[in-house]
């Protein structure tokens, strides 16, 4: 961990003393990652260019909370006591480079999170707004409107991730918490975006399906791999409004496994609840629902997104199946969430607002369970870099076994979180 973390600050010297060449910290096509981030999805395709040289953006996120939730269930399988107190801080380390006209790189750590104390990357991708390396205007008239994204990295399949906690990033996400089924992955793929100068766009993409990359065949195979699909509408229809609808789609024929709703390394930010008290093991993805699709899976996933003046929409439907390598038939999944946020001030540097969100599953064990959440919260951007944001949160869960850990279980309590992101 010394030897990791020595290496991380050197690494820092070195592209910080790159850093003084360039006191402009933007780059072309590319999400802020403080309060003008927020909002954004994916980043607004501009021909216009401001490159000149190789230029290193560093950035990072710092994030700490209190924690005040209490858990319980039947007591047929004792929870694990907790109380209040402050969570372990997160921290992540973003690197974001400008290689040339049109192709930019970006690289995220997490210096420190739930699952690892120790830095750990978590992936990096290319994106190709031109192809200028090939030759001067190469394809222009088609590259104006297209984005080419290759690496291991963080797949775009809805909406919902754009607005999640990201580790240690979490100034984009309103709330503390994300949705309970937190559909978030990374795999080794590519995508493909046509955005149009109407507002309508496309996205198809493919991925290796793989969380933990490797060649090791299981039944004779190196894995399979997912399809990728997303359609949109998305523009500022006037002064006040602006109105998005996106349809994405995530099918996996065959996979090893499927981690679309535990890849998730990170961590969940309700810290140790509901946790069995007869181990010691730390659930670190505590509070969420994975429906255990094992290596098939077809997620489909409609949000819509109405912002008019300070009040703004974020809407979730997921439909999902699947089945592992022991069922026959398919189970289904559905989810829904909505939040209602309203944004004051002189810059909107207030919010105050709540979100619903719901789980219907089809359990392996036979049970159709659900799952349901409250959460009102509230914030403060002291700065476009700071947030301070608390929120209260209930989750009940309903028809899971009898004995089990969620039977007749629930939590409920208050968090609050600090943000800088930079």
């Amino acid at each position: 961990m010394i030897a990791n973390l020595k290496n991380t600050l050197l690494v820092i010297a070195i592209l910080a003393g790159c850093s003084l060449y360039a006191q402009n910290r933007n780059l072309d096509n590319y999400r802020q990652p403080d309060k003008n981030g927020v909002n954004v999805f994916e980043p607004v395709k501009d021909t216009l260019t401001t490159f000149e040289n190789v230029k290193v953006r560093i950035g990072g996120s710092f994030a700490l909370q209190f924690q005040a939730i209490d858990n319980e269930n039947s007591g047929i399988t004792p929870l694990r006591e907790v109380g209040y107190n402050f969570n372990l801080a997160t921290a992540n380390l973003d690197l974001d480079v400008a290689l040339y006209d049109g192709i930019n790189l970006h690289l995220r750590t997490y210096l420190s999170s739930r699952h690892h104390p120790e830095p750990y990357v978590k992936g990096g991708y290319i994106t190709i707004d031109k192809l200028d390396f090939v030759s001067k205007g190469f394809l222009s008239d088609i590259m104006k409107h297209a984005t080419i994204k290759i690496g291991h990295m963080e797949n775009n399949y809805g909406d919902a991730h754009f607005r999640r906690s990201d580790n240690a990033q979490t100034i984009y996400n309103p709330f503390v918490g994300n949705l309970i089924m937190d559909s978030f992955t990374t795999e080794v793929g590519a995508e493909v975006y046509y955005h149009t100068d109407n507002g309508f766009f496309g996205m198809l993409g493919f991925s290796n399906g793989k969380l933990n990359q490797k060649v090791t065949k299981v039944d004779g195979s190196t894995g399979g791999a997912a399809l990728l699909a997303k359609l949109g509408f998305d523009k500022q229809l006037n002064a006040d409004l602006r109105f998005r609808l996106t349809g994405s789609l995530y099918n996996t024929g065959y996979a090893q496994n499927v981690y679309l709703y535990s890849a998730d390394r990170a961590g969940s930010r309700y810290y140790d609840i509901m946790q069995d008290a007869a181990t010691d093991r730390d659930d670190f993805r505590s509070g969420r629902f994975n429906p255990g699709f094992g290596n098939k899976i077809t997620a489909i996933m409609i949000n819509p997104f109405v912002k008019y003046g300070g009040l703004e929409f974020f809407g979730t439907v997921e439909l999902t199946s699947g089945r592992n390598s022991s069922e026959v038939d398919r189970r289904k999944t559905q989810q829904y969430a909505g939040e209602l946020i309203y944004r004051f001030g002189s810059t909107e540097n207030f919010y105050i607002g709540g979100r619903y969100n719901l789980v219907d599953a089809e359990l392996a064990s036979g049970e159709d369970a659900k799952i349901d959440r409250i959460q009102a919260g509230a914030g403060w951007f002291l700065t476009k870099n700071i947030l301070v944001k608390a929120e209260y949160v209930n989750q009940n869960y309903t028809d899971f076994p009898v004995g089990s850990l969620y039977d007749d279980a629930k939590f409920n309590g208050a968090v609050v979180e600090a943000v800088i992101s930079f």
